[in-house]
């Protein structure tokens, strides 16, 4: 199986195409990196050198792809933060390609766009822009609970609450939704849900709440939940493997403590995730 995944990446860490790609090669997943940028580092860090490509050149490497035949080959496109709606626009445009040469590709979009706490922390324009233009174009998205809000123009603080959200964003086109750091009244303080809906119904997971929040974390997770979507086509299934694995991979950077996700430490968790939390259906 083949997969194009249009991210950041940087060479120190794990962030965008950087997070994504290794994960998705333990699971057996040929994933074709198109980068948006190549920084030296992650922004967290305050400061980062390397360049930002433009839009034209985007168009000339995913071009260039086409041209070997590998876009007719992709099952999936995979994208994440998209800075400039001039990179956005690319990516819609090499989706509808894809989806020319294969109508069975899927689009699944991680709409970064910002976090509790955080708030926004894309330029202006941005989320409007993903929720108007790039959520309704795509087959599967994975927003955190922030960001599901903003797309659904709600505030959910339980679980009936979240799922009415979700409906909200799957009316306008996306059938398969993963929310990410779900922490509703529901919640225990010291635990996080994860809440996932398609057509067939909406299950959630639990797990406890580490006292880390690294950087990547959330393209990891976009990456290993499409990628057990594509091979098991079952949302529960792709729910309760990407719970373990992401926690697999918290624990693993928790007791190295470290700033950069340990995806290499981790790797055996990624490729054979633990029956460990299970997805329980709530609709």
């Amino acid at each position: 199986m083949e997969l194009l995944s249009i991210q950041s990446s940087v060479a120190f860490g794990h962030v965008g195409n950087s997070a994504a790609v290794f994960p998705l090669q333990r699971l057996g997943i040929e994933a074709w990196a198109v980068n948006t940028v190549h920084f030296s580092n992650h922004t967290g860090y305050g400061a980062w050198r390397g360049p930002l490509l433009s839009a034209d050149d985007l168009r000339e490497v995913v071009q260039g792809v086409e041209e070997r035949g590998a876009l007719a080959r992709v099952a999936a496109v995979l994208s994440g933060y998209q800075g400039a709606e001039e990179v956005g626009q690319v990516v819609l445009d090499t989706v509808a390609r894809a989806r020319e040469l294969n109508p069975g590709a899927v689009y699944c979009c991680d709409p970064v766009m910002g976090d509790v706490g955080r708030g926004m922390f894309v330029r202006p324009g941005i989320p409007e822009f993903m929720r108007d233009r790039v959520v309704p174009r795509a087959d599967v998205i994975t927003p955190n609970h922030f960001e599901l809000d903003f797309l659904a123009g709600t505030t959910s603080r339980t679980t009936a609450e979240v799922l009415a959200a979700v409906d909200e964003v799957r009316e306008r086109g996306p059938r398969t939704v993963l929310v990410t750091s779900v922490l509703t009244d529901e919640t225990p303080s010291d635990h996080v849900d994860l809440v996932a809906v398609d057509d067939a119904g909406a299950w959630t997971t639990r797990t406890p709440l580490l006292p880390i929040s690294p950087n990547g974390c959330g393209d990891v997770t976009a990456a290993v939940f499409l990628a057990h979507l594509l091979t098991t086509g079952s949302t529960p299934t792709a729910l309760q493997r990407v719970t373990a694995t992401a926690y697999g991979i918290l624990e693993a950077t928790l007791a190295a403590g470290t700033r950069e996700i340990q995806l290499v430490a981790a790797q055996d968790v990624i490729a054979d995730p633990p029956d460990r939390f299970e997805a329980v259906r709530l609709r």
